[in-house]
């Protein structure tokens, strides 16, 4: 699906633009327009326990601090703020979204809006109902993670969650696309125009499969491989998990003998023009904010449009732009 670019998207688009370079140049302080991509957290509860996950790393393991699945209310009222000038929706922050039994509905909504939708998943809920689902709703792109070719390699990581699982909702995804899954391709033999993502993290464990990945992603269902390092915590004296390929860490070791993260410019875009928004209304800078430290606020007592320009957010980017906040120094674009 190409996004629907109307009037009032473009515009919204060339504010963005234009309040990033006025900032740049320190001539001004304003922000105009509302997001252009919106992160929707459907679910901060998740199955697994991967260690280098806030949700993971919790005390209940399962269950995020910031509490449960999103109310479709507030979803709602997300949609009416942004359909008229966003151009994309990611269902997805730290929980698991497939946990959200609303969201097919909510994908749908989102498509029918002209908004371009993605889903990043462990697939472990996955169900051949719900690739049928997920693919009649329009969803655009699906990111599963699997960072292994064995059980072992796979749990190593993903600590709880079975291979065979993400395997069986690869395949049930791209039977669900080439099938006539769409009412209005019915008969025409032509499936739906999902991409199907795969993503591997680069760790230590699963370095010997990289290239074997390269070779399988395509017979196991994907249509595109992507690698992406690891954020790690705890690192400053090495880390388990980090790869022996020093270009696929976040960290590179000083003369003291510890672990730093690898310097990050300022004045980071994203925080113009994008937004997170948690499963309990919080309105975050990035999904680097995973403790909500830095939150603008809540829709619960505000608009996005409100929070979006509001004094939480502008000292944030001020922040951004003068120096690098805590939260950006994690940051690997």
């Amino acid at each position: 699906m190409s996004v629907g670019l109307t009037r009032s998207r473009f515009i919204n688009a060339l504010r963005c633009y234009a309040s990033y370079a006025l900032n740049r140049l320190g001539s001004a302080r304003f922000v105009r327009h509302t997001p252009l991509f919106v992160s929707v957290e459907p679910s901060a509860v998740c199955q697994l326990r991967c260690p280098a996950c806030p949700v993971g790393l919790s005390a209940k393991r399962s269950v995020s601090p910031q509490g449960g699945l999103m109310p479709f209310p507030l979803w709602h009222r997300i949609l009416s703020e942004v359909k008229g000038t966003a151009f994309v929706i990611q269902f997805y922050f730290q929980g698991e979204p497939l946990l959200n039994k609303d969201l097919p509905l909510m994908i749908r909504e989102a498509h029918d809006a002209g908004l371009y939708t993605i889903v990043s998943t462990n697939a472990q809920a996955m169900t051949p109902e719900l690739a049928k689902a997920l693919v009649a709703a329009g969803l655009d792109r699906i990111i599963i993670s699997m960072d292994g070719l064995t059980q072992e390699t796979y749990e190593a990581y993903r600590v709880g969650g079975s291979l065979d699982q993400c395997k069986a909702a690869l395949r049930w995804l791209r039977e669900a696309k080439k099938k006539d899954s769409l009412p209005f391709m019915e008969g025409l033999g032509i499936g739906s125009s999902l991409t199907i993502e795969l993503q591997v993290l680069r760790l230590k464990f699963n370095e010997h499969e990289w290239r074997a990945f390269r070779k399988e992603y395509k017979a196991l269902g994907a249509d595109r491989l992507v690698f992406k390092t690891a954020q790690l915590y705890d690192y400053r004296h090495g880390h388990p998990l980090m790869p022996s390929e020093p270009r696929y860490r976040r960290y590179e070791q000083h003369a003291d003998g510890l672990w730093y993260r690898k310097p990050f410019g300022k004045g980071c875009f994203r925080v113009w023009s994008g937004v997170v928004i948690a499963a309990n209304g919080d309105v975050l800078p990035c999904c680097y904010d995973k403790d909500h430290a830095h939150a603008y606020g809540n829709l619960r007592t505000a608009s996005l449009r409100e929070l979006f320009s509001g004094p939480a957010a502008r000292t944030f980017r001020t922040q951004a732009m003068q120096e690098t906040p805590k939260i950006c120094q994690e940051c690997w674009k």
